[in-house]
């Protein structure tokens, strides 16, 4: 038994509202530059829909994740060294940016240099990656709430099988939310496929980063990721992708996404694992024995015998502590309500979800709900708008059993809790009918309900004692991205005067209509309203 440590969320999808406040605040944190036009670490999907980028889910197009040769140990879908060799200037399985969308800003310039006039002035549509015009056809969040869904979501990859069950008639249409971010694998193949060596997963908390000194922007991590969640920065040169905000981490703090959260649907936490069963689970031959494989290499860390491995592995006492309150822990072993995304590409992903619900109370209603016989209830799980199947696709390799055992014990949380705000009996045997105790489906409720900040986010910080023993590791002591380029080192943007550098704030241009070039900042957190905000609108020109 080798015991380690892993970081990891659980987002709750029933409540997740397509607020995209989690996308807005980690583009700020980390994307918001140029290079990164493209690049959202975190991004909410609508399913079904193709995703970001377009059908980032079919591996027999894109060749992510890990597959088992004939013998059955585990091999890249991308091919191994000699194929890289091969392919090492033109890379046929890398997204290109149509399949991304071209990110664009608008001409803000040609409104406010507008002369006085009847016609009212427009700013139109130009690439933030080139400055010229473009017509807008594809980006991050085009088919947001089923936008385009008859045209767009039919070729979602989690469909196919499906496509006489699932239609897109406006009577029979369903959608849930996905949240994403990178998955921070506990086998991530995009380690495994970067040449150059610099991407690694963090020994003491499992966060995959790239050594921005060592990347040559081969761009292999970007292709071999299944989940797409590795970009390249077309201005440094070098990979980038989801830090799972580790300066914050290692101070005990949420990630950006989660603290924002409108909806309250993350969870962080830890999780002890035995790291010599990693790559066994990984190589189970059934696809769909992978999430059972998965849960068999987490460590109880209320075992005595597991917390005396732990300490001898260097873990410290108090992330032993901090494991035994993980809520992640808690939803995804104790309760078996948050399941993986995609474990068929083999990669045991750290984020999982639990499977949503909603809408539900119609369903229930419209077939007869009777407090007396609670099998109704059941009954109600395959009659779901959202199809039993294609949550399977998504979260179990299509093991539909799995999805509905999930879903009948989050629906007996919700009966016993109707009823006992309505005053209404319930059969003593429901519960047992989901392997669970009464007692256990209210710690369950809570958690899911109404849990408190420190409940939902148990992050042990980080131990400075250590700062010595990782730096002989692979280690740094700052950010990942603390590069030229990287988050709040600046820029200019794309050269000429309709560049990005164009719109922002704290710059001017000089004469001649050159590109911009940096002015003293302001803070206009300490702006009165009153006085002048320089920087903030154009100089007046010569009259």
């Amino acid at each position: 038994m080798r015991v380690m440590a892993n970081v990891a969320m659980v987002m709750n999808l029933d409540k997740c509202i397509g607020c995209h406040t989690c996308t807005v605040t980690c583009k700020q944190v980390w994307t918001n530059r140029p290079g990164t036009e493209y690049v959202y670490f975190n991004n909410v999907e609508t399913k079904p829909g193709v995703g970001y980028p377009k059908r980032y889910e079919d591996q027999d197009q894109w060749h992510g994740g890990w597959t088992l040769d004939k013998k059955g140990r585990l091999k890249l879908k991308a091919g191994g060294r000699l194929r890289k060799l091969l392919s090492i200037f033109y890379n046929p399985d890398l997204p290109s940016i149509d399949d991304y969308g071209d990110p664009w800003t608008y001409d803000y310039q040609s409104v406010i240099d507008a002369p006085l006039g009847t016609p009212n002035p427009t700013a139109h549509s130009i690439s933030a990656l080139t400055g010229k015009d473009m017509n807008v056809s594809w980006g991050s969040n085009f088919d947001d709430d089923l936008a385009g869904a008859p045209e767009h979501a039919i070729h979602d990859p989690n469909l196919a099988g499906l496509e006489e069950k699932v239609k897109m008639e406006f009577e029979e249409v369903f959608m849930f939310y996905l949240p994403r971010i990178c998955e921070h694998c506990l086998n991530p193949s995009c380690v495994a496929s970067c040449p150059s060596g610099a991407m690694y997963k963090r020994a003491e908390d499992g966060i995959v980063l790239v050594d921005q000194d060592r990347c040559r922007g081969w761009r292999f991590c970007v292709s071999g990721c299944p989940y797409k969640k590795v970009y390249f920065n077309h201005r440094t040169g070098k990979a980038e992708k989801c830090t799972f905000c580790f300066p914050r981490i290692e101070q005990g703090l949420p990630t950006i996404c989660s603290e924002t959260c409108v909806g309250r649907l993350r969870y962080l936490g830890l999780f002890l694992y035995d790291a010599d069963k990693v790559l066994d689970a990984a190589a189970t031959p059934d696809v769909q024995d992978l999430y059972q494989a998965q849960l068999d290499v987490f460590l109880d860390p209320h075992d005595p015998q597991v917390q005396a491995e732990a300490e001898r592995s260097g873990i410290p006492h108090d992330w032993v502590e901090a494991a035994q309150r993980s809520p992640c822990y808690e939803l995804a072993v104790r309760h078996k309500v948050a399941l993986p995304l995609h474990p068929e590409y083999r990669t045991l992903p750290m984020v999982w979800y639990i499977p949503p619900l909603s809408p539900v109370a119609d369903v229930v209603n419209a077939a007869g709900y009777d407090a007396a016989t609670p099998d109704n209830v059941f009954a109600t799980i395959d009659s779901l708008r959202i199809p039993i199947d294609y949550l399977a696709n998504l979260f179990t390799a299509g093991d539909s059993e799995l999805i509905r055992t999930v879903l009948r014990k989050l629906t007996v949380v919700r009966t016993i809790q109707r009823a006992a705000q309505l005053g209404l009996d319930i059969d003593e045997t429901l519960p047992a009918s989901v392997g669970a105790t009464i007692e256990e489906l209210d710690d369950l409720y809570r958690l899911l309900a109404i849990a408190k900040y420190e409940e939902r986010y148990v992050i042990p910080p980080a131990h400075q004692e250590e700062a010595g023993r990782l730096m002989g590791q692979h280690e740094q002591l700052f950010c990942s991205l603390d590069t030229d380029g990287g988050p709040g080192m600046g820029g200019t943007g794309p050269p000429g005067p309709h560049g990005v550098s164009s719109y922002q704030p704290g710059q001017v241009k000089p004469d001649g209509g050159n590109p911009a070039v940096p002015a003293s900042g302001f803070n206009l957190l300490n702006w009165d309203g009153r006085s002048s905000a320089s920087g903030m609108f154009p100089e007046p020109g010569p009259a």
